[in-house]
């Protein structure tokens, strides 16, 4: 029954062309909605863990509880041993610290003077230590648009929307106003060694970027550390592994309860990432179960169609004394093989589109201006084996069930009726 059915499918095109041609366009919509959903995560993950939290964060935990807020009094002192002995027990972990700071750029006119003053970000990582890899994860190579990046203390990246407000370039010299760790004020100059574009407009509108022994120095941290983050190998996010290494280096301090002592932190601790990435997973869900409400109505429409098409064929297998059961079962096996061809093609597709992009991207900057997410603005698709049943399923079941919903008609022809019909 099986070679029967398939033969007339492969021989009758007017029969499964189009409902083949249907499952594999709404597979296809699947699986490459999947991946470019994927890249978009990926992209937020990796954005948001290079310049903010890392896969792994430690600190204190007074400095835990006003994270937002970037309490540099608050901070790690002899963070050195610390992340010597994190190195020790966490090898895998790539450990470095960072500080963030906030405070006036001022930029002087040709006499000197103070010409514009403009409120900053600070971020200061460690850029001039041989074998840091901070420069390369955060893409400042990349990023510039003039100039160089920092490769002397003393030197300063300023964001592009900053730059151009307040018409500074490189080799300009500004100064920066604060305070210190204690409270009291503090001022240092820098050379803008270049100026960078972030991607993102909520560090654009007004960032800076300084060596972190620069940071030490002006906001009078020797040996401190506001965070010290930490990247898995690969620069790879993995949530299992993440929340292994937290528990295990909180477990160490659960005895001490001094407020300044340690504590980890993981990406998924942070509110905005997991209400993020669960709305993501019921938005990739929606879609699905859209899809194949969709898919069934066309299809449904289709099955009729056929059906009518295919109406003096039934008219004649009931007349011979085929059963109803019979014929709707044989339609739904025939829609089982058409869905899985379908499927097939349609999932070799999407995957082909998503292998594409996956190596060339698409750049996206254009529609991402006045969007204040950490995303990179060029979005490669990932390709993960849940593309393999991602968009197969749904293909399948949807044109079941239209096929089940066209196939009552059948159980309705009055067998009474066949022969006059017939004639």
């Amino acid at each position: 029954m099986f070679d029967f059915i398939y033969k007339g499918i492969i021989r009758d095109k007017k029969r499964s062309l189009l409902p083949i041609i249907v499952v594999t366009i709404g597979v296809f919509v699947v699986v490459f909605s999947d991946g470019i959903i994927g890249g978009m995560i990926n992209n937020m993950i990796s954005m948001t863990a290079n310049f903010q939290t890392g896969h792994v964060k430690v600190m204190t935990r007074a400095y835990a509880k006003q994270e937002n807020e970037k309490p540099i009094d608050l901070s790690i002192l002899n963070a050195g041993e610390l992340i010597n002995q994190l190195k020790k027990d966490y090898p895998i972990v790539d450990w470095t610290p960072r500080i963030m700071f906030g405070g006036l750029l001022d930029i002087p006119d040709q006499k000197g003077e103070t010409k514009a003053q403009g409120p900053v970000s600070g971020i200061s990582v460690d850029f001039l230590t041989t074998g840091s890899n901070e420069l390369k994860r955060l893409g400042i190579k990349k990023a510039i648009i003039d100039g160089t990046p920092i490769n002397r203390p003393g030197q300063i990246l300023v964001s592009v929307d900053f730059a151009e407000k307040y018409n500074v370039k490189p080799g300009d010299i500004v100064t920066f106003f604060g305070s210190t760790m204690y409270g009291s004020m503090t001022f240092s100059n820098f050379t803008i060694a270049g100026i960078v574009r972030f991607g993102n407009s909520m560090l654009d509108r007004g960032a800076i970027m300084i060596d972190i022994s620069d940071a030490r120095l002006l906001l009078d941290m020797d040996n401190a550390a506001a965070e010290i983050v930490g990247f898995l190998p690969e620069g790879k996010y993995n949530n299992e592994k993440a929340e292994e290494i937290k528990k295990s280096f909180n477990d160490k301090w659960t005895n001490n309860k001094d407020e300044y002592a340690p504590i980890m932190t993981q990406l998924m601790d942070q509110e905005m990432m997991s209400a993020t990435l669960g709305y993501a997973k019921r938005m990739s869900l929606i879609m699905i179960v859209l899809l194949i409400i969709a898919l069934a109505i066309v299809l449904w429409n289709a099955g009729i169609l056929g059906g009518i098409r295919r109406y003096n064929e039934f008219g004649i297998r009931l007349a011979m004394g085929e059963e109803k059961k019979h014929i709707f079962n044989s339609l739904m096996i025939e829609s089982l093989i058409i869905g899985i061809i379908g499927s097939i093609l349609g999932t070799t597709l999407g995957f082909m589109a998503c292998l594409i992009l996956s190596r060339h991207g698409i750049d996206y900057s254009a529609v991402m201006r006045n969007v204040s997410l950490m995303m990179d603005p060029v979005i490669r698709t990932t390709i993960t084996p849940r593309m393999l049943y991602s968009g197969t399923i749904p293909g399948i079941i949807s044109i079941l069930v239209g096929t089940a919903l066209a196939g009552q008609a059948i159980y309705k022809r009055n067998t009474a009726m066949l022969f006059k019909e017939l004639d």
